[in-house]
């Protein structure tokens, strides 16, 4: 296979991810060809010269359609603020190049089922960026529900917590807008859907409580502008298999940097993990003598694939980046027809429409079951 060109759209926290993943997919994995990084776009032509020169890409334009018509891209990372993730992944997809787009879909569930037309429409991979399921310590928990090591699993509790909007006194920008989105839920809580769907499988019906700690937040130039959607989201949720579930978020709690707390309780024992500590989870098995039960504290190491690529002794630990870089060797196996592991636009919409569920079960006050 040729090396695979790649166009960036967008150069913040995330478009700084994605390129750190292309520029060291081959480093890392060694198995696939080295990207060539082609085109990369962003809202000036100044930004957009500057952060090609930094990340690596041979050519930068403020025109992201000129990076979608370029004939040496064949795929493109986008990276932008929620609401132009369906104009720009539809149109790449109608212009035949793949798709790796940062989650969520889009903001309306409809945009969001247009990506999924284009991309059955194109035969192209188009994958979302979910990548905490890449976590070698969660693919190990993975497997240790599906040999029975907790028994069968009843009930598990998901907590995502971060304080980036706990300030009151923070300034208003796009992630207050409701065109962004509902806030809590879909920005934020579709990480750990994706564990869930990734352990689990979809949710299937949910109840939903939000909401908003803040009325407004100061603007900038002076004054104040209204808070419009909910930074905080309380979800009681039935999966398959009879499981309940619980999912808390909020992105106003104060003291919590990157929390996805997760609890599975079994018939025979619990597993504990928080993404604070993303190197290591905790195993109760009630087995042996009740004296020495105990949850055991299990670390990253090179037994737990693919951490052996990155480092080649325990503890050591792996960071967010390197999950990029997984999500990113796991792209690459999909563009070449290759088992891989991701959250294709089919999957992905399903966990959009879990979010719109949770929504409109907010409104309408009642349950909501979650067909398809």
């Amino acid at each position: 296979m040729k090396p695979l060109g790649v166009g960036l759209i967008g150069t913040g926290y995330m478009g700084k991810c994605h390129a750190l993943a292309w520029n060291a997919v081959k480093t890392v994995f060694g198995d696939v060809e080295r990207p060539r990084l082609v085109h990369l776009a962003e809202a000036n032509a100044e930004l957009a010269a500057a952060r090609g020169s930094e990340f690596g890409f041979e050519k930068a334009t403020a025109d992201w359609r000129a990076l979608i018509a370029d004939p040496e891209v064949d795929v493109v990372s986008v990276t932008t603020p929620n609401q132009f993730h369906a104009e720009m992944a539809i149109a790449a997809l109608e212009a035949g190049k793949h798709v790796w787009c940062e989650k969520p879909m889009a903001p309306s569930y409809d945009a969001a089922e247009r990506m999924l037309g284009a991309a059955e429409a194109s035969g192209k991979v188009a994958v979302l960026g979910y990548n905490y399921i890449q976590n070698p310590i969660m693919r190990h928990i993975k497997q240790l529900i599906g040999e029975g090591a907790i028994g069968s699993v009843n009930h598990v509790r998901v907590e995502m917590d971060e304080d980036f909007m706990a300030d009151p006194e923070a300034l208003f920008y796009w992630k207050s807008e409701l065109s962004s989105g509902y806030g809590a839920l879909d920005d934020f809580a579709v990480h750990p859907l994706s564990l869930l769907w990734f352990l689990f499988g979809h949710v299937e019906a949910v109840i939903t409580d939000m909401l908003k700690p803040y009325a407004d937040r100061p603007l900038k130039e002076g004054g104040r502008r209204v808070v419009e959607n909910h930074d905080a989201a309380s979800v009681l949720m039935r999966l398959g298999g009879g499981i309940s579930a619980v999912l808390m978020a909020n992105r106003a709690a104060w003291g919590r940097k990157g929390r996805i707390a997760l609890q599975i309780y079994g018939s025979k024992g619990s597993i504990a993990y928080d993404q604070e500590r993303m190197n290591e989870f905790e195993l109760y098995q009630a087995n042996g003598r009740g004296t020495e039960q105990g949850f055991r504290k299990i670390l990253a190491a090179p037994d737990h694939h693919p951490y052996e690529r990155f480092i080649p002794a325990p503890g050591h630990g792996l960071g967010f980046n390197d999950l990029k870089i997984i999500e990113c060797h796991e792209l690459i196996h999909a563009i070449s027809g290759k088992p891989s592991s991701t959250v294709d636009f089919a999957n992905g919409l399903r966990i959009e429409k879990s979010v719109h569920a949770m929504a409109q079960s907010f409104h309408e006050r009642r349950w909501i079951e979650i067909a398809g």
